[in-house]
């Protein structure tokens, strides 16, 4: 009998198989740098104005840092009295042209108005590129100024000194913000165009969320008030260059003329600053609070309230400028009537969070930061808008705390808390949610302690833009530039954990945060066109159905932070079984 032998061979591992192709999206559709500069995707766009803005922010950050150093001694510790001026003006020139007014009409309102309207694109993509383009040139000559000897007349370039007695680079640094000016109209234009004519069926006017409403209302500012800044600049550089009296005294001119153009189109420019972060927290509290937004037509026509009020009321800045006694009066009068629509919009943000299941990420906690501040630097805006306080408040460092308190507390933080809301839709990762949290506090402690001693300096009469002062105001200025160091370690953390989020964050679902925007419908990076061009979006509710736990579609939503299991309509016996039109007592608007 024979056995047979057999030998095995060496096994041979199994070839591993290949790894699934990444889905298609606006990110991965080509990656030359040529495609990035040539790109006419509203996304793409967004997100070179992410990158620049950061830059800009940086740069005016350093600016800031300079001169809260320079505050530590009375007799100015890190600078002469020029470069000391030529910072402060950096700062505010950097800081208002090339960053505030940009930041979210240019980022987010260009990533997701479309996204939320159910669009394919804006109006006009190739205009879209275009307002990119305007804006880095501006920014080029502005930043030219700025580094080749810098501009010494501060932010709002009041002649006669910036039109005669000036020796800084007052010329290309004017031009760069003439420039800039039509890049913000170009994204008005744009944004107000594909409002009215390209949303998704459905998307009636009642159905639009809060954040279009606003970026629509801060459009309308922006066609109406930036040719008066860009005129007021044209005559300024005539003035400085053919010597014709416009704005100079000494060759005919008014300079309180130069007042009223520039604070007419000024004063609006803060609530195109402002109302687009309004906007954002809209988006944010409903969201983390669970709850349908408490009173959606009055936080809608509050923000083209305060479009239009705003118009009217910029000679606030002037009461100590020789206007009469009356016309002060009257602009008095109508500095607190602009408090009224910012006021019923804090009214129900707090009306929404009563006893709504909060859930506190980062987005949230910069929500709840904005509000507070905002609060803070709206009522001490009263003092200034009164006339008899005004007189001993006006160019003192409580005018300095009251503007940062609405622009940096509540610009910044509103903007802070879209990048944070919208980040895993723009990018497909999850970034770190303790170092979000804590970067949130950060900020929001660091800006107490930088600007509260600024209203105690402000209301013992320090000036802003001096270098020295007496040195019974050290203690605070040395706490203020204490705070500006926390301040800056908070603005520091995200400069770290988003990006590093792009390489090692998880990845996020389409609704990672349970919304019910058509923005969380797309994949996460959103497709090249938004949406399945074969299944375009058909809204059939209102914006914000948590209540209902349906999105604009009337499909359930997933679980979310803080929610069990998905809120499913299928499984309600009050709600339809399938996606279609909802019932009209079901809508809470539209």
């Amino acid at each position: 009998m024979t056995t047979a032998v057999t030998t095995a061979g060496p096994k041979i591992a199994p070839v591993p198989p290949e790894p699934p192709p990444a889905e298609p999206n606006y990110l991965n559709v080509s990656y030359s740098l040529w495609s990035w500069l040539t790109t006419v995707d509203h996304k793409r766009i967004g997100l070179l104005y992410l990158i620049s803005i950061s830059v800009f922010f940086v740069a005016g950050g350093v600016a800031a840092g300079v001169v809260r150093l320079n505050l530590l001694s009375p007799d100015g510790a890190f600078v002469n009295e020029d470069t000391y001026n030529r910072a402060f003006t950096g700062h505010g020139v950097l800081m208002l042209f090339f960053f505030l007014i940009p930041a979210v009409p240019g980022v987010l309102g260009n990533f997701l108005i479309p996204m939320m309207i159910g669009a394919k694109d804006l109006a006009f993509p190739k205009l879209n590129l275009a307002s990119w383009y305007v804006f880095m040139v501006g920014a080029g000559f502005g930043v030219w100024a700025l580094l080749a000897g810098g501009i010494d007349t501060g932010w709002t370039l009041y002649p006669p000194y910036s039109s005669r007695s000036s020796t800084s680079n007052v010329i290309p640094g004017v031009f760069g913000v003439f420039i800039s000016g039509f890049s913000s109209i170009m994204t008005g234009l744009n944004i107000m165009v594909t409002v009215h004519k390209m949303r998704a069926p459905g998307m009636t006017w009642g159905r639009l969320p809060l954040f279009v409403w606003s970026l629509y209302a801060t459009s309308l500012i922006q066609l109406l008030g930036t040719p008066v800044v860009a005129i007021t600049t044209v005559l300024l550089m005539v003035e400085r260059v053919a010597g014709i009296g416009i704005f100079d005294p000494m060759i005919g001119g008014d300079p309180v003329l130069f007042q009223h153009l520039f604070w007419f189109y000024s004063h609006p420019a803060v609530y195109i600053m402002i109302l687009p972060g309004m906007g954002v927290i809209s988006e944010v509290l409903t969201c983390f609070s669970r709850k349908n937004i408490f009173g959606y037509h009055a936080v809608a026509w509050s923000s083209m309230g305060i479009a239009v009020v705003g118009f009217l009321l910029w000679a606030h800045h002037m009461f100590v400028a020789g206007i009469s006694f009356y016309s002060a009066l009257l602009f008095s009068f109508l500095s607190m009537l602009v408090a009224v629509p910012s006021a019923i919009k804090v009214f129900n943000w707090t009306g929404t969070l009563y006893r709504g299941s909060i859930t506190f990420q980062a987005p949230m906690l910069f929500g709840l930061g904005f509000v507070v501040l905002f609060v803070i630097g709206g009522l001490t805006g009263l003092f200034l808008a009164t006339l008899g306080t005004d007189i001993h408040l006006h160019d003192t460092y409580f005018v300095v705390a009251h503007f940062h308190f609405v622009m940096v507390g509540g610009m910044v933080l509103g903007y802070m808390a879209g990048i944070h809301f919208w980040w895993p839709k723009m990018f497909g990762v999850m970034y770190s949610d303790w170092w979000s949290r804590v970067a949130a506090a950060i900020i929001i402690v660091g800006f107490f302690l930088t600007f509260v001693p600024q209203f105690v300096l402000g209301y013992h009469g320090m000036p802003r833009r001096y270098p020295n002062y007496p040195a019974e105001f050290q203690v605070y200025n040395v706490m203020s530039t204490a705070g500006a160091s926390i301040l800056g370690l908070g603005y520091l953390l995200p400069a770290f954990y988003l990006p590093l989020s792009l390489v090692f964050g998880k990845k996020a679902g389409a609704n990672p945060w349970s919304a019910t925007g058509l923005e969380w419908v797309s994949p996460s990076p959103p497709p090249l066109f938004n949406f399945d061009e074969a299944n375009m979006p058909v809204v059939v509710c209102g914006p914000y159905e948590y209540a209902l736990g349906v999105d604009q579609l009337g499909r359930g939503l997933p679980p979310g932070p803080g929610l069990g299991e998905a809120n499913d309509p299928a499984s309600k016996s009050e709600a339809p079984a399938a996606p279609g039109p909802m019932k009209k007592e079901t809508e809470v608007v539209g």
